[in-house]
């Protein structure tokens, strides 16, 4: 089912309903670890997002399958990988629209954006009326330690919205630094292109939807 989302009355984009050739992420990459933030309270937002029924992530097949080629290549080094949050339901990008204009709720701004004011995170790309998690080839993800399942030192946490968090950043050490150039350069090696703003967005060069944004469920 196709229908057609106005953005603040200017932007209308083509939104479907209901999935196409998607995939869950774990059926491809069995060894993948989740933590689906979205589907709890522990985001920026402090709620569950809207559109989130399951902790789980879908892509779209080929995003799933060149990130199959990312984790043989990891699993060499003696890494695996954690998924923050992959495909995103358009009713999910429309809840962070409405958090943000609401410039008062600021109930998590210490965690997640404390050097910053709400009012900017539109202008400064943190936010965005259209995300490229809807069209099913986009991630956030980060590498663990393939023994202990741990986090590596990336210098800043997921979803954090600040300078930190960039590529490039001069606020991180140069082991955080290395950490952070592990993933990018297995990503950028199987065909993702990184967002400069934040060190674990990567989407699909040649994503199979770039003009389409869906609105099913994660479930």
């Amino acid at each position: 089912m196709m229908k057609y989302l106005l953005f603040f009355g200017v932007c209308l984009v083509a939104v479907k309903s209901s999935a196409q050739d998607f995939v869950y992420i774990h059926d491809v990459i069995p060894q993948v670890e989740y933590d689906i933030r979205y589907f709890s309270t522990n985001n920026f937002m402090g709620v569950r997002v809207d559109g989130y029924k399951k902790p789980i992530a879908m892509l779209s097949r080929e995003a799933a399958l060149a990130l199959k080629k990312v984790q043989n290549d990891l699993d060499k080094k003696g890494y695996g990988l954690k998924i923050f949050d992959a495909y995103r339901p358009q009713k999910g990008v429309n809840h962070f629209i409405r958090w943000a204009l609401v410039t008062e709720d600021t109930v998590t701004k210490s965690v997640y954006y404390p050097d910053l004011d709400k009012s900017v995170l539109f202008d400064l790309g943190y936010i965005a009326e259209r995300s490229g998690h809807t069209r099913g080839s986009a991630l956030d993800l980060t590498i663990v330690y393939k023994d202990t399942k741990k986090e590596v030192d990336m210098g800043s946490p997921w979803d954090f919205f600040g300078d930190i968090s960039h590529h490039g950043t001069t606020k991180i050490s140069d082991g955080q630094t290395s950490n952070r150039r592990i993933l990018q350069k297995v990503m950028l090696e199987n065909g993702f292109k990184q967002y400069d703003n934040e060190w674990w967005h990567y989407t699909l060069i040649n994503e199979p939807y770039p003009d389409t944004y869906f609105d099913f469920d994660v479930k």
